[in-house]
């Protein structure tokens, strides 16, 4: 079985390659990846000469459709996914969501390839605090940012070439990933690092801003049962019923490092910063049969803490770039 994966030396994209050579013996995979700052070829270190690492962008039909015609799948991980950075300059989420999910749509409709498209709940916009409905697979798209918007265009593209080109795909629309190799811009591993070098972590706002958590592995496992048992044409939503608000997170985080929880500070909150973000996941359960590994959010995240912890190597090297630009946006 040859696997293409976009985005295979990003977070989620890199740890689905080491799961799946790790549990598919037969899986040979070839990662494609423009190795911007958010892809790291150490994230696939100790993969194995199964896996072949080719440097290219999505957008560039040349290096997709050679690519797409040796394989059997297509999970296609990349994306810019940056909230902050979408504000700053939306145009690489433009090319990269848009123009590169369209490249990979005509490359696998040419080919008759099976197709697995990765989004975010984030196409579903916000929910208020204290709504007690979650996003299922019927919710109206509303996104609130050109990061969201421009995952739930390339989400609206491929539900078009499956209908109209009967291409083979199924799209997964997952709440938001914590676990080891994630980039320490993200909320969670900065907060980790941050707490290892001993600077007080920062919250938006008044921390209220409720995520559903998952654990990348969950994820990924999700991902697997899609491909293998999911309907073609059809969404499912991955979700793992880990809602906290975000203070909640750093205090926890405190916690489990020993430090006591009021050690953090607020700072000001970022424009059109989503409330709340709740997955309903009973199709993914109940059609396919998947459950969460990590079913407590505190055990998943002291695994997390961990790794952070143990590959402070992998991390390192980025952490001083990282604080100086949130310095420079006085977070």
């Amino acid at each position: 079985m040859k696997i293409l994966v976009t985005g295979g030396a990003g977070f989620i994209g890199a740890n689905f390659v080491h799961q799946t050579v790790e549990e598919r013996p037969d899986a040979e995979v070839t990662v494609l990846d423009k190795l911007t700052y958010a892809g790291n070829r150490a994230s696939l270190a100790g993969s194995g000469d199964r896996v072949t690492l080719v440097q290219g962008d999505i957008a560039d039909a040349d290096t997709v459709d050679p690519l797409v015609a040796e394989s059997d799948i297509v999970v296609h991980f990349a994306a810019e996914s940056h909230n902050d950075n979408s504000l700053n300059d939306p145009s690489p989420f433009v090319r990269t969501n848009l123009v590169g999910t369209f490249t990979l749509l005509e490359a696998v409709r040419r080919h008759g390839v099976r197709y697995h498209h990765i989004s975010t709940d984030e196409v579903y916009g916000d929910l208020d605090l204290d709504d007690p409905q979650r996003f299922t697979e019927l919710t109206q798209y509303n996104p609130s940012s050109p990061y969201s918007s421009t995952k739930a265009g390339s989400d609206l593209l491929v539900r078009a070439w499956v209908r109209s080109f009967n291409v083979p795909a199924t799209i997964s629309n997952c709440s938001n990933n914590y676990g080891p190799y994630q980039h320490i811009e993200k909320f969670i591993p900065r907060q980790i690092t941050n707490v290892i070098d001993g600077i007080r972590p920062k919250l938006y706002g008044a921390g209220q801003n409720v995520r559903d958590w998952i654990h990348v592995r969950d994820h990924n496992r999700a991902v697997w049962t899609i491909i293998e048992r999911g309907r073609i044409g059809e969404t499912y939503l991955i979700g793992a019923d880990g809602e906290q608000n975000n203070k909640e997170v750093v205090e926890l985080i405190l916690e489990l490092m020993g430090r006591e929880a009021s050690e953090y500070d607020l700072v000001a909150d970022r424009p059109g910063h989503d409330l709340r973000y709740a997955i309903d996941s009973t199709r993914l359960r109940e059609e396919l049969g998947w459950r969460p590994e990590f079913r407590d959010f505190r055990s998943g995240l002291a695994d997390t803490i961990a790794w952070y912890e143990e590959n402070e190597s992998w991390w390192r090297p980025q952490k001083a770039a990282v604080e100086a630009a949130y310095a420079a946006q006085g977070q």
